[in-house]
C-alpha cells in the first residue's frame, strides 16, 4: 500500500524538478572583495564602489565631478581607482579643493585621467608591457597620457606629474568593466 504513494511522489518529484530549477536562485556569484565589501561582476563600477568603505572619497568625487551616469554607462572602462588613503597622500586641503563646485572641470580631468576606454584585465596590461620592451603608453578618457610598467610581479602607472601608482588589488570585474585599485592619484600635468 505504501509503494505506490512512493511511487507517485517519486513521479511527482521528477516532474516538478525541471520547474523547480529554473525557479531556484542562481549559484553565487563570484565576487572580490574592496574595501570589505563583495564586487559583483554583474554590478557596474557605481554600483559597487559605493560600497567600499576604502573608496568613499573617490565615490564623493565621482559625485561633485558628475561622471556618476558616465561610469554607470554601458563601457568598457578600465578603472584605476585610488583609495582614501591614496587621496590622504596630496597635499593638505586638495581633496576638499578639488571637490569645490567652481572646481568641477578639474576634478573631472583628475578623475578622467583614471579611466581608459576599454576593458584590460592585468594579464593583458601585463602582455602589452612585455611586448613593448618594458614599458606601455596609455590615453586616458582625459586625453592625457599613463605609461604602465611592471615593478616585479605588481603593476605600476606612472603618471605625467612623475608619481608612481601601484596596482594593488587587480581584476575587480564589472558589467561595465574592471576596476584595477590603486595606493596613488595620479595626476596629469
Amino acid at each position: 500500500m505504501f509503494k505506490p504513494v512512493i511511487k507517485i511522489a517519486a513521479i511527482a518529484m521528477v516532474a516538478l524538478t525541471p520547474v523547480a530549477l529554473v525557479n531556484a536562485p542562481a549559484f553565487a556569484e563570484k565576487t572580490v572583495t574592496v574595501g570589505g565589501a563583495p564586487m559583483y561582476a554583474s554590478k557596474n563600477i557605481i554600483e559597487n564602489a559605493v560600497n567600499s568603505k576604502d573608496h568613499t572619497t573617490l565615490v564623493a568625487a565621482v559625485k561633485a565631478a558628475e561622471l556618476v551616469e558616465t561610469l554607470s554607462g554601458k563601457g568598457p572602462f578600465t578603472v584605476f581607482a585610488p583609495t582614501n588613503a591614496a587621496f590622504a597622500k596630496l597635499p593638505a586641503g586638495t581633496v576638499e579643493t578639488l571637490l569645490k563646485p567652481e572646481n568641477k572641470r578639474q576634478l573631472q580631468k583628475v578623475l578622467t585621467y583614471h579611466v581608459v576606454a576599454t576593458k584590460a584585465i592585468s594579464s593583458a596590461i601585463t602582455k602589452m608591457v612585455k611586448d613593448d620592451g618594458g614599458e606601455h603608453p596609455v590615453k586616458t578618457v582625459s586625453g592625457h597620457k599613463l605609461v604602465i610598467k611592471m615593478a616585479g610581479d605588481k603593476i605600476a602607472i606612472s603618471d605625467e606629474s612623475g608619481q608612481t601608482a601601484m596596482v594593488t588589488i587587480a581584476d575587480v570585474m564589472q558589467s561595465n568593466g574592471v576596476i584595477h585599485v590603486i595606493d596613488t592619484v595620479l595626476l596629469p600635468k
